[in-house]
């Protein structure tokens, strides 16, 4: 008999929490509720799901989901548990909350834990620029996993079901991964805008600089899927 999915709350109606809703809802998670600050953004969201849902903003949030995730910008954790933590939640088991932040453990939801939530953090090692394509990428994805037992038991069910792969990390080493994972893709984008800023200063325009350093980019990606980075590097650096 197969094991029923957890229903959701996804908090953050941004680039990451649309996309998540879309792969987890293509896969049958029932999407409880979809919550951000503006209606707007909402709605906007719930017209690319197949299923209807309840859309509110954060402050008029009365009930959960079996599982929340919370997929807001950093700087917005802390206000997003303040409100959870008001929430007279009867459920049993009481839910587990996790959230997408790279570089913050679940420490931050630790007021949830002492009202006996369960808490962790799930981050995908993808860059989602866009929510539709973003959804797709989500699939088959790498996803780092760090809070207590249940609820990294769960985000692992999440991640299988996504066919995806998991690891788990110790809480305090999560500056350090999104430190890697900044330099690996972050900085590559902001090396490759300087890049073209000084093709542009060699009398190139960005189009077409864009368009000449790309092949050259694909070809370094390409030789450090099959090789190690020393073997990778060409020509002098």
């Amino acid at each position: 008999m197969p094991i029923s999915k957890p229903s959701l709350t996804i908090i953050g109606a941004g680039r990451l929490g649309t996309a998540l809703a879309i792969a987890l809802s293509n896969i049958g998670y029932p999407i409880h509720t979809l919550v951000s600050r503006r209606r707007s953004r909402l709605k906007r969201v719930a017209r690319l799901l197949d299923e209807k849902v309840t859309a509110v903003v954060l402050q008029e949030l009365r009930n959960v989901g079996q599982v929340v995730l919370i997929t807001t910008p950093d700087d917005q954790l802390s206000s997003v548990t303040t409100h959870l933590c008001t929430l007279n939640v009867n459920q049993h088991p009481t839910p587990i909350a996790l959230h997408t932040s790279g570089a913050l453990s679940s420490k931050i939801l630790l007021p949830l834990a002492d009202r006996g939530w369960s808490v962790g953090s799930i981050h995908p090692l993808v860059s989602v620029s866009d929510p539709e394509s973003g959804a797709k990428s989500l699939v088959s994805a790498f996803w780092c996993l760090e809070g207590d037992r249940k609820a990294v038991q769960q985000s692992r069910r999440i991640v299988a079901d996504l066919r995806g792969h998991s690891f788990a990390i110790r809480s305090g080493a999560k500056p350090l991964y999104h430190a890697a994972a900044v330099m690996a893709s972050g900085n590559v984008v902001a090396l490759f805008d300087t890049a073209l800023d000084m093709l542009g200063r060699s009398g190139l325009k960005r189009e077409r600089a864009h368009e000449i350093l790309i092949p050259l980019l694909q070809s370094t990606m390409a030789n450090l899927i099959t090789s190690s980075p020393a073997r990778s590097l060409t020509g002098t650096f």
